[in-house]
């Protein structure tokens, strides 16, 4: 019996060996080393009072509520609307997929769990974008395009600013594109599921992986997977969010169209070449919608591919939301995975089109493009800060004043926190945003010295300080800018 037990364990272990193959080594290394320059990076700021209450305390009070299975709630969103302290985040954002990082709270009780896991699920997604890659170039190119993937401009982006429900979604994409690439269905649509659990406008690429289905063949699962993305983004935006205790109309950012779809629908019908035009009608626009495809060389659009990512990009771009239109924060990061794995399909048709499919020279040559090309846009983005010694000592920042300031604030109550001092008190306090609007909470730590969102200017910030002194506030602490108060 010993003897069988031992010989069946040898046998266990020869095949779990067996399949840790060089690949499979490499590419996971390339995903280890993606993850810990990510967090590194969100790692950085938070320690050095960078990083900001929107978002990254919005996010940490929702997880850290479904940690002690209680409701996601989300006070610094409820106080800063008007809408009260049990203010839901499924509310605001419909993201219950944020419930899946609950266990990393029970680790660690704080934004940098967060910020850890936000790495770990940006480079989940390179395992599946090398698949991809390895099945329609070969081995050698599915590096390279794992590696610009990687480096590029939208995930830089992404990590740079705190944490959002995107950090989902270039995995869940990337394993929605591969799966069915590989004919493993249940997966693919299993991953398509997960990504209307994330926010409520996912239901856009649901309709666009639809889209790109019935125009490639595969008409029946086309349609479906497009009425299941439109009821999603209908069930969420008309009914879930409001049911919640929501506005639907707090994201609506067509007003130049009309107040409702309807009526936005109808006016771009009215004038269909200033509805093409729109989406390019401004400089900003252009300029991010080129970032977008340069990476791929500009072969995502020879794919339908592209289709996936076309109603989330028209969400953006036809919007009246500037923000929306810049390649500065972490909206691109919707669509990255989408458009590397249409410039590789593109490459494909392109090559075929040619009649030189088999050239292997060829697709080397355009994923060491794609490389070179996220290596030339690094000192443009976030990422470029990793290499310069000052990003590492916070120059212009008190960071000894700041941790001061924050140590005088008692465990357990609520303090109306500046936006950069927010995230080093929320894992243990009800953190509010400190605004020109004071919520009665018993302590305030402000920033006197720093421009702090939402105000206009330092003198701004200092003079609700002075307001909150009249008020009944006493200072207890006051260096290098930074002043708390506590209503006495």
């Amino acid at each position: 019996m010993r003897d069988t037990i031992i010989a069946g364990s040898k046998v266990g272990v020869a095949r779990w060996t067996a399949r840790i193959t060089p690949n499979r080594l490499r590419v996971g290394l390339i995903a280890a080393v993606s993850a810990a320059v990510y967090a590194v990076l969100g790692l950085v700021k938070l320690a050095t009072y960078r990083a900001s209450t929107f978002d990254l305390v919005i996010v940490d009070q929702a997880v850290r509520n479904y940690a002690h299975f209680r409701p996601p709630y989300i006070p610094m969103v409820g106080a800063f609307h008007g809408r009260g302290l049990d203010y839901l985040q499924i509310a605001d954002h419909f993201s219950p997929i944020y419930a899946l990082l609950a266990p990393f709270y029970w680790i660690h009780d704080g934004p940098a769990s967060l910020i850890v896991a936000q790495a770990l699920l940006f480079a989940g997604a390179i395992p599946f974008i090398w698949l991809f890659t390895r099945r329609m170039l070969g081995t050698a190119p599915a590096y390279l395009v794992a590696l610009a993937y990687a480096l590029s401009w939208p995930v830089a982006q992404a990590i740079a600013f705190d944490a959002h429900e995107v950090m989902f979604v270039p995995l869940l994409t990337a394993i929605m594109i591969e799966r069915y690439h590989a004919g493993r269905f249940l997966p693919a649509f299993a991953a398509m599921g997960a990504l209307l659990l994330v926010k409520e406008d996912m239901g856009l690429t649901v309709i666009g992986f639809g889209f790109y289905l019935f125009v490639t063949g595969d008409r029946f699962r086309g349609l479906c997977c497009a009425a299941i993305g439109l009821g999603g983004v209908m069930l969420t935006r008309g009914a879930l969010i409001s049911l919640a205790g929501g506005e639907s109309a707090d994201f609506w950012a067509y007003g130049h169209l009309g107040p409702d779809v309807p009526s936005a629908i109808l006016t771009l019908l009215r004038d269909p070449v200033a509805a093409l035009l729109l989406p390019f009608s401004e400089e900003t626009k252009v300029d991010t919608l080129f970032l977008l495809a340069w990476p791929t060389l500009l072969l995502c659009l020879l794919s339908p591919l592209s289709l996936v990512a076309l109603p989330h990009l028209l969400e953006r771009m036809l919007s009246d939301r500037e923000l929306w239109w810049r390649a500065d924060f972490q909206y691109s990061a919707f669509t990255v995975v989408i458009l590397f794995c249409a410039g590789v399909d593109g490459l494909c048709r392109l090559l075929r089109l040619l009649k030189r499919s088999d050239d292997r020279s060829l697709k080397l040559a355009w994923s060491a493009g794609a490389c070179v090309v996220a290596l030339t846009l690094v000192p443009r983005f976030s990422l470029d800060q990793l290499y310069h010694p000052s990003f590492y000592k916070a120059e212009g920042i008190a960071t000894a004043s700041a941790a001061e300031a924050v140590a005088k604030v008692p465990r357990g109550v609520t303090v109306e926190a500046a936006s950069s001092l927010g995230p080093a008190l929320t894992s243990r306090t009800t953190v509010l945003l400190w605004t020109g609007q004071s919520h009665g909470a018993d302590w305030v730590v402000a920033d006197t010295a720093r421009w702090q969102y939402p105000f206009g200017s330092p003198d701004d910030q200092r003079a609700q300080v002075d307001r909150l002194v009249t008020e009944g506030y006493t200072k207890v602490y006051d260096h290098d800018g930074y002043v708390v108060l506590r209503r006495t």
